[in-house]
């Protein structure tokens, strides 16, 4: 990692996010391999003497304590004294809009406020490297998008170098100036959002990363291109070439790479079993027969226009350019 990075950690439940964090806490034994911080082998150094902070999600603020009592305690606990722990205190108070709650007990405060307070208990710390743990997992919904762009802000302005444990993808993308997608203990790809979005390294990948999730299926594959509902959508010479001596690919295409398009063109048949409806855009979900099988295609439409349930609609690829291929038992990706 880069000093000053934030370096986001994404994966299902069990894909070991949560193991990686606590071996770099200090808190799990390491099977192999070496941790460094700063330039210091810290791979058999006790959690206390590696410069770290960490953000759990269950806030562990103690409760018979004030928030600045909170904030202050490792400073206590380190013998700095009084003074400097008070000045320490209402900077980072300051930076999380806590000046006014200072004096207040945990209970009197609401779920986002005591997760600022477990954010400036770790800031009032100056370590070398912040370690946060699905700190928004308890928030709800409107204050997680909140509270998701203050810390990226304060991170920014930091300059901590910070890495952020996450299931949730759309918090990864919007978080992380790179993004490592976890599976099964496997590190998948880590890359800058956008590259995770535009060049998935494989199916897990391109499946995990993006919402709704991209459309992948098995397909057969054609001298000319891929075949779906009888239709043939055509590939590039590279795709072609990378998929030479496969029957079967399995292809790849983000619902807004899809459209609806007039009856009278070509495009798979489709019938709408499902309309999202998000205000300026849907969400059309859909059935498609692909071989003797009827395979769901999730489509963004224009959400002013949207078809109606049960409707016959054709679908085709509206951008080439947008097509994913993968192996279908590998999962790699197969163009360059």
């Amino acid at each position: 990692m880069s000093d000053g990075e934030f370096l986001v950690l994404v994966g299902p439940s069990g894909s070991g996010k949560s193991t990686a964090l606590r071996m770099l806490a200090g808190l799990e034994d390491v099977d192999e391999g070496a941790i460094q911080i700063g330039g210091k082998d810290v791979t058999n150094v006790p959690p206390k003497g590696r410069d770290i902070a960490m953000v759990f999600q269950s806030y562990a603020l103690y409760p018979h304590m004030t928030v600045a009592e909170n904030m202050g305690f490792a400073l206590k606990l380190r013998g700095v004294n009084k003074t400097e722990i008070k000045a320490k205190v209402e900077e980072a108070a300051k930076m999380l809009d806590l000046t006014k709650y200072l004096e207040r007990k945990p209970k009197a405060l609401s779920g986002g406020q005591r997760q600022r307070v477990a954010m400036g208990r770790a800031i009032v710390r100056e370590p070398s490297v912040f370690l946060m743990d699905e700190p928004l997992s308890n928030l709800d919904a409107k204050l997680r998008v909140e509270t998701r762009a203050n810390i990226a802000a304060l991170q920014q302005r930091l300059g901590t170098t910070t890495i952020y444990v996450t299931h949730d993808q759309v918090e990864a993308m919007t978080m992380g100036h790179r993004v490592a997608v976890l599976k099964d203990g496997l590190l998948q790809q880590c890359d800058t959002p956008r590259a995770l979005y535009d060049r998935p390294a494989n199916a897990f990948v391109a499946g995990f990363i993006g919402s709704p999730a991209m459309n992948l299926k098995t397909v057969p594959i054609t001298s000319e291109g891929a075949k779906l509902d009888g239709v043939i959508v055509p590939l590039s010479r590279e795709a072609l070439d990378a998929a030479g001596g496969l029957d079967e690919v399995t292809f790849g295409i983000r619902p807004e790479a899809l459209g609806i398009v007039p009856s009278g063109e070509e495009g798979m048949e489709m019938t709408v079993e499902l309309v999202e409806e998000l205000g300026a855009d849907a969400l059309v979900h859909g059935a498609v027969k692909i071989g003797d099988a009827s395979q769901r295609f999730v489509v963004r439409v224009d959400g002013r226009t949207p078809p109606t349930l049960g409707q016959h609609v054709k679908v085709a690829v509206r951008d080439h350019t947008e097509i994913h291929l993968f192996h279908p038992e590998s999962g790699e990706r197969l163009e360059a």
